[in-house]
């Protein structure tokens, strides 16, 4: 190593570089290259001329480019899973992350990348990853890729019918499945993202006995709880409650009367008012019930329900529904696509419906629909018609962007996380990418 003032030699697979020990303080001290900088640390190279890494010099070269603009151009020659290997290896990963896409915003996103599946017309869910990778349900199997969009070894539940994904962290993902007649399976798991190995299944203890049970849909609290939508052969219907941690149900909560918590379609967690959104929706049954659930009091503290209003499926009908704790509102979308808002400081007010959304509708002829999904995210509201998707803004949610691409068919589910959106298709079994340009440096 050559320091004379600020600078640094590297020999990299036989090539030499050199640059500055404050760029290399940009990798940061949890770095290989930022260790290097660290008095403590005191390898036999650190008293040589030069630092000599048995690497791959083409990937050093953007590598160091990148600390030393915070710019990621990769020539063509360079491929980018090569890249991703060597930044794995130099800890500058979330460095390669942060400037192939920046913030997430839905106004600004472009289409990066569709991934085609194996099962045209088989695809159920998609669900975002916490580090911009995701996961494919198919019937019962379920595929899952990293952020770099590499496909692991696919999760298999030996045909059980997935119902719905979660992921703890960017390698424990959580499965709920149904229980086929007969069989004592179905029930929930946390799996390995990276080997497909189930690690911990998750019991529903009722009259102190283990029960077999259907788990729906999913939903995960800032405190590490996991809930569940739950389903047993008797009187097991309701809401159970288990902690990440140790796997082990901590709650329970039955269902009650004129109020459908086993077959939930929708459970989110609401920080603000420690509760839990639980939302059973049409056409699973006849009639939509939305209720903000207190696990502390055992009680329904706020509930919406549609019974005694749609006398035909001519009328509007809830087929989704997302909590937005700003605005103090639930918002709901029908089989038209009109969106709705249900006030939460209410138990009396119905749905105040709008048809923005139905206006930028676009049916492709001969085209199977999907039904409408909604999502939030930074107070930016999404919601998919057909072959797009639609970005509403601002305190009155006006039409601000339209996300829509000419291949694959309607747009059967699509999930939001680790700055980036994923877009899954019906008839193709095609997944869009959907990213955010980074922000140029000044």
């Amino acid at each position: 190593m050559d320091r004379s003032g600020d600078r640094i030699r590297f020999n990299v697979g036989g090539e030499v570089f050199e640059t500055t020990a404050t760029t290399i303080a940009n990798a940061g001290r949890e770095s290989m290259l930022g260790a290097l900088l660290d008095d403590t640390w005191n390898p036999t190279q650190h008293r040589s001329h030069e630092y000599f890494l048995d690497r791959n010099p083409a990937c050093f070269a953007v590598l160091l480019d990148l600390l030393r603009t915070g710019e990621l151009h990769v020539p063509p020659h360079v491929p980018e899973r090569l890249l991703f290997r060597e930044a794995l290896f130099y800890g500058l990963l979330d460095h390669v992350r942060a400037a192939r896409w920046g913030p997430f915003d839905g106004n600004r996103l472009r289409l990066a990348t569709s991934v085609s599946g194996r099962a045209p017309g088989d695809g159920t869910a998609v669900r975002a990853g916490p580090d911009g990778g995701y996961s494919v349900a198919h019937g019962g199997l379920v595929h899952v890729y990293d952020w770099m969009l590499e496909e692991h070894r696919p999760i298999t539940l030996d045909y059980q019918q997935v119902n719905d994904i979660g992921y703890i962290d960017s390698d424990s993902i959580v499965l709920t499945a149904r229980e086929r007649l007969g069989k004592c399976d179905g029930g929930m798991g946390v799996f390995s993202a990276s080997t497909g190995e189930l690690r911990h299944r998750f019991r529903v203890v009722h009259d102190k006995k283990v029960k077999s049970f259907t788990a729906g849909a999913l939903s995960f609290s800032s405190d590490c709880k996991i809930f569940a939508s739950c389903k047993g052969r008797f009187n097991e219907y309701g809401i159970g409650v288990w902690d990440e941690n140790s796997g082990n149900q901590v709650d329970f909560f039955y269902e009650q009367p004129g109020c459908s918590f086993g077959d939930a379609d929708k459970l989110q967690w609401l920080d603000g008012c420690n509760c839990l959104m639980v939302a059973t929706l049409f056409p699973r049954t006849d009639n939509c019930f939305i209720g903000l659930l207190d696990f502390r009091e055992k009680s329904v503290v706020w509930s919406w329900s549609d019974a005694g209003t749609a006398a035909s499926l001519d009328e509007k009908r809830v087929l989704h529904a997302i909590a937005m704790e700003d605005n103090q509102s639930i918002c709901v979308v029908n089989q038209y696509d009109d969106l709705g808002f249900i006030d939460l400081r209410s138990n009396a007010g119905g749905v105040r419906w709008s048809s923005r959304s139905k206006l930028m509708n676009r049916k492709v002829p001969n085209e199977e629909s999907c039904y409408p999904k909604l999502a939030v995210h930074d107070g930016q509201l999404f919601s998919s018609m057909n072959d797009s998707i639609s970005v509403f803004c601002g305190p009155d949610f006006a039409l601000t962007s339209t996300l829509r691409r000419s291949y694959g068919g309607s747009i059967c589910d699509f999930s939001i996380g680790g700055d980036r959106l994923f877009v899954l298709h019906n008839e193709e079994n095609v997944v869009d990418v959907w990213e955010t340009p980074p922000s140029p440096i000044v």
